[in-house]
């Protein structure tokens, strides 16, 4: 059972996750399970916890360490078994410095916490994400789409802030516009076609204020990694005999790089 925190009315978010007896508040004319009810001996995901409001946070601190809910209008609480998975975008341990979030929540919830990079920082999903998204749309359309060399180098280098959501938004839209059966550089939308990630170019311009050379070295291997990674559609195998290097250290390497970007994690299993 999924539940968005952030799209529900405060006042509403305590009788959809634990339900409510009839009569307990206006409107209530009947007897409603919660969604922890209904996740009974499965999984509630929490979507957008970092939205919840702070008297809500309380109740579900509650329901994790006791195991059990009491449904709006209820005498009795009562037992229930299910996993919580929840998710934010924020960064909550600056919500919990900032008295947003509450601290008892944030470490009861980080039991194994996931943390999903961006696509930026994946790049070699794309080609992959790209071909799983042309053979959903594709099963609409009279003709098969197919993506030009020249264009999948454009969607490689965006940084796709909108993360795998803007990407497959994007495919939907070439399929549903596009006019011939192979996307060029020009079908691509604006932001993409036009873009040029400045921080990709190497600074090794060396000047009166000096240089970084170990910034500008680790700048250059990433590029050329990233390249490598490109041209061999994703492929660490392949980038990894381009590069003369063994897959292991080409893989070390990429991690090396997502723990440098670290950022929280987004994401706490229960």
């Amino acid at each position: 059972m999924a539940v968005n925190c952030g799209t529900i009315p405060g006042g509403l978010l305590e009788s959809e996750m634990f339900g409510h007896q009839k009569g307990s508040f206006t409107g209530a004319i009947g007897q409603r399970p919660g969604m922890f009810q209904m996740a009974h001996g499965g999984t509630i995901f929490l979507d957008e916890i970092g939205e919840m409001d702070p008297l809500l946070q309380v109740k579900l601190l509650r329901v994790l360490q006791d195991r059990e809910i009491r449904p709006v209008g209820a005498d009795m609480p009562f037992k229930v078994d299910v996993r919580v998975v929840a998710a934010t975008n924020k960064n909550l341990t600056r919500e919990v410095e900032e008295g947003r979030f509450r601290e008892d929540l944030y470490y009861r919830l980080q039991v194994i916490p996931v943390t999903i990079a961006p696509l930026r920082e994946r790049r070699s999903d794309i080609p992959i994400l790209v071909e799983h998204f042309l053979r959903i749309h594709n099963e609409a359309r009279p003709y098969p789409l197919t993506i030009s060399e020249e264009a999948m180098v454009l969607m490689w280098e965006y940084d796709w802030p909108g993360n795998v959501r803007e990407l497959e938004n994007t495919i939907e839209r070439l399929s549903v516009l596009a006019d011939s059966p192979m996307v060029k550089p020009a079908d691509l939308p604006g932001n993409i076609s036009a873009f040029l990630p400045q921080k990709k170019i190497p600074r090794t311009q060396l000047n009166d204020d000096g240089l970084d050379l170990n910034a500008a070295v680790n700048e250059f291997e990433n590029r050329l990694i990233d390249e490598a990674l490109r041209r061999t559609n994703g492929n660490k195998q392949a980038a990894a005999r381009l590069l003369g290097l063994k897959r292991t250290t080409l893989v070390a390497k990429l991690r090396r790089n997502r723990e440098d970007n670290y950022e929280a994690p987004t994401s706490y299993a229960y």
